[in-house]
C-alpha cells in the first residue's frame, strides 16, 4: 500500500470538504476564492430590540447586551444580519407575546438616547432626524389578496413623570404622532391630530384626546426592492421623506400643540396582522438617528 499516497488523497478529500462546506457558510466562493461578507451600516449602542417572545411580556434586550445580537441565540431568530446583502433583518409573526397596549407581534428598536434606560428622551424643540434605507423583503397577504400591512419606522410619544403623576397613571405611554406604514406595496404615512384644539393643558396629555389622521400614501411603487426614509422633526414640524425627493410635511396647529410630550424613535417590523400562518421581513440596509 503506497501510504503517501494514500494520506495525500485524504489531504485533498479533507480540502474540499472545507471548501464545500466553507462554501454553504458563505466562507468561500464555489470557484475556491473567499466570500467577501457584507454587514449593515446599524449601530446599536442607543437602541433596545422588543422581540415577539416571551412568558408574560415580551422579551426586550437593551445596550450593551443587543450589540451581542449576532451570537445571542435568543434573538437570533428574530433579528440576524442578512450578509449576503448587508442587511439587519427583523422578523415577525402572530402567536407571539405582544406588549401591554398592543395586539400585534413586533420584533422592533427602541431609540434609547441614554443606553439602558427609557427615561431620557427628547421633544420637537430639541429635534431629531431618523434616516434609513431598508427593505419589506417577505410579507403574507391576506384573504381578500392583499398583502398585510407592517409599520417600519414611528415617533412615539412619552409622558414625562410630572405628566404622568398629574393624570394619576402608572405609565408613561402617550400616543404615537407618526406611524409610517409599508402597504399594498407603497409607503404611508399617518399622524395624529387633536379632537378638540382648544383641549386644556391636562386634556391634551389624555390618549383619547389624539386621533388619526386620514393619513397620506406616497405615489411611489417600492414593492420589495430597497427604499429610503428620512423622517425630520424640529418645533412644531414633521417631514418625511421618501427616497430623496417625494416628501410630506406637517406644521400645523396640531403638531404645534404635540410638543407638550417627550418622543422616541422606533425602527424594524412592527406586523399588523393576527392571521394564522402570516409572517413579514423587513430588512434595514442602514439606520442612522441624530439629535441637536
Amino acid at each position: 500500500m503506497n501510504t503517501q499516497r494514500t494520506y495525500g488523497m485524504l489531504v485533498l478529500l479533507f480540502c474540499f470538504t472545507i471548501v464545500s462546506g466553507c462554501a454553504e457558510k458563505g466562507l468561500v466562493n464555489p470557484d475556491g476564492s473567499m466570500a467577501k461578507y457584507k454587514l449593515p451600516n446599524v449601530d446599536l449602542s442607543h437602541w433596545k430590540v422588543t422581540l415577539p417572545v416571551g412568558d408574560s411580556k415580551p422579551i426586550e434586550v437593551d445596550p450593551p447586551e443587543i450589540l451581542a445580537y449576532a451570537k445571542d441565540k435568543m434573538v437570533q431568530p428574530y433579528m440576524y444580519n442578512d450578509s449576503t446583502d448587508g442587511s439587519l433583518v427583523f422578523y415577525a409573526f402572530p402567536g407571539g407575546v405582544t406588549t401591554q397596549n398592543s395586539s400585534y407581534p413586533r420584533t422592533e428598536l427602541r431609540e434609547q438616547m441614554t443606553p439602558g434606560s427609557n427615561s431620557v428622551n427628547w421633544t420637537f424643540a430639541q429635534g431629531g432626524i431618523m434616516k434609513g434605507q431598508l427593505a419589506v423583503s417577505d410579507v403574507t397577504k391576506s384573504s381578500d389578496g392583499k398583502y398585510h400591512k407592517v409599520i417600519v419606522m414611528q415617533i412615539h410619544g412619552r409622558l414625562s413623570n410630572e405628566q404622568r403623576d398629574l393624570l394619576g397613571r402608572d405609565d408613561n405611554d402617550a400616543p404615537p404622532i407618526l406611524k409610517i406604514y409599508w402597504q399594498d406595496r407603497k409607503v404611508r404615512v399617518k399622524t395624529k391630530v387633536l379632537q378638540n384644539l382648544n383641549a386644556n393643558a391636562t386634556e391634551i396629555l389624555e390618549k383619547d384626546a389624539w386621533i388619526d389622521d386620514n393619513g397620506h400614501t406616497f405615489s411611489q411603487d417600492v414593492g420589495f426592492g430597497k427604499f429610503t426614509l428620512e423622517v425630520i422633526v424640529s418645533e412644531g414640524r414633521l417631514e418625511v421623506v421618501l427616497n430623496e425627493y417625494e416628501r410630506i410635511v406637517y406644521d400645523s396647529e396640531h403638531i404645534e400643540k404635540w410638543g407638550v410630550f417627550e418622543n422616541y424613535f422606533k425602527a424594524g417590523n412592527y406586523f399588523q396582522t393576527n392571521d394564522k400562518g402570516a409572517k413579514a421581513m423587513v430588512k434595514y440596509y442602514s439606520l442612522q438617528v441624530s439629535h441637536n
